[in-house]
């Protein structure tokens, strides 16, 4: 396996045949990067091979890929992932099996990655059975994520999806209640039943949770006394699983 670490610390595999064979042998790959002129059998085998391992591909210009590594990655890089990413649709029947109520935590363009490791901190300890994470516009699950959540990736499942729309589709089909933080939601956080089956969408401090996600969900709003109109995202995230870890005890 043709292997590289950058200056970051993250594992690159470069090359077209170690890629692939990373792809069909189960490793565990972050995502793909292929040159915009790859074409040919070589260009469709990679996209289906992604596909069926749910890793992002990515094709951009090729002098991007020689910006990375000065290596005859021959048009086509992999990014080694930190952890294992799991599909949403293997790990939500076991909670059941189980004997619990799932908690879900679907982060909708999450990009800083202390904030995506200090909400893995507070999604384990308050009990959350799995985070949500879409292909595009989310950090990376990097060494620094993995420092700022304190071990908590070891035993938090980690979906990925090409799209979180559907991902709340299939859970609203198998009766999760969808509920997004909103400061314009008209339902304050403790209003809402946390006891039943619950996936929380969480979104940008800038832009907040997409609108055709809001449209799908209970918008409710978090309650404050001070001046600060707004909390950062983890900490907000930490104080809505405070709320249904809370509710949950008492029932």
């Amino acid at each position: 396996m043709t292997i590289q670490k950058n200056t970051q610390g993250e594992q690159l595999i470069y090359g077209r045949h170690p890629v692939l064979d990373a792809l069909q042998n189960g490793m565990s790959v972050d995502k793909v990067w292929l040159a915009q002129s790859t074409k040919g059998g070589y260009d469709r085998e990679l996209r289906q091979w992604c596909k069926t391992r749910n890793v992002p591909l990515q094709v951009v210009p090729k002098d991007r890929l020689d910006q990375v590594t000065k290596k005859n990655h021959q048009g086509v890089l992999g990014w080694l992932a930190h952890i294992e990413y799991q599909l949403i649709e293997d790990v939500f029947p076991t909670i059941y099996d189980r004997g619990e109520v799932p908690l879900l935590v679907m982060l909708d363009s999450i990009t800083d990655v202390r904030n995506m490791g200090a909400i893995a901190r507070s999604a384990e300890a308050m009990g959350a059975h799995a985070l949500i994470l879409p292909h595009k516009k989310t950090a990376q699950i990097n060494a620094e994520a993995l420092k700022t959540a304190a071990g908590a990736f070891s035993t938090l499942p980690v979906c990925r999806t090409a799209s979180l729309g559907n991902a709340v589709d299939y859970l609203l089909l198998n009766g999760v209640q969808i509920v997004a933080a909103d400061v314009r939601g008209e339902t304050a956080l403790a209003a809402l039943d946390w006891t039943l089956p619950t996936a929380l969408i969480m979104g940008a401090e800038d832009a907040g949770v997409r609108p055709h996600l809001l449209r799908k969900a209970t918008a409710f709003y978090i309650p404050m006394g001070g001046q600060t109109d707004s909390l950062n995202v983890s900490v907000a995230t930490g104080i809505c699983l405070y709320e249904c870890r809370r509710q949950r005890l008492v029932d």
